[in-house]
C-alpha cells in the first residue's frame, strides 16, 4: 500500500500590492530607499522595523 500523499501547500494572496503607491499627480513610491544599496532597492516595512532584503540594512522604529 503506498503511503498518503501530502496536502498541496496554498499560494499565498497577494496582499494590496498597489498599497506601496501613492497616485495623487503621478506615481509616487511610499517605502524609502535603502541608504547602502540606492535607488531601485526598497526598504520592507515591518512592525517594528524597516529592512532591506539585498544587504540585510535594518533600521528598527519605535512603536
Amino acid at each position: 500500500m503506498a503511503p498518503p500523499k501530502p496536502a498541496p501547500k496554498k499560494k499565498a494572496a497577494v496582499k494590496g500590492r498597489w498599497g506601496l503607491y501613492e497616485t495623487s499627480g503621478g506615481l509616487k513610491r511610499k517605502n524609502r530607499y535603502c541608504p547602502k544599496c540606492g535607488t531601485g532597492t526598497f526598504l520592507g516595512r515591518h512592525k517594528d522595523r524597516l529592512s532591506c532584503g539585498t544587504c540585510h540594512y535594518t533600521e528598527f522604529v519605535k512603536v
